[in-house]
């Protein structure tokens, strides 16, 4: 099971979600946990996945050997690739 780590960033724009969304986006990473590769896809030109929680997108980059996923950025899905 990986373990999840959040950049100063994702966890300060966590903090400003409504209680709704900050839970569907925690009760998705936690199912993101077992097999992230199952539920992530691969960011063209870029090293990185995103998640998608609802109207969220989480920017992540997994370490596998070191079973941690580092949670970049979350944002609505209109601002995050930009």
């Amino acid at each position: 099971m990986f373990n999840i780590f959040f950049t100063a960033e994702a966890k300060k724009f966590l903090k400003k979600l409504n209680k709704e969304d900050s839970k569907r986006i925690i009760s998705t990473l936690e199912r993101c946990r077992i097999r992230p590769y199952a539920h992530v896809r691969k960011l063209v030109s870029s090293p990185y996945f995103r998640l998608r929680a609802g109207d969220y997108r989480l920017i992540l980059d997994i370490k596998a050997d070191k079973l941690l996923i580092i949670v970049i950025e979350i944002g609505h899905r209109k601002n995050i690739y930009k």
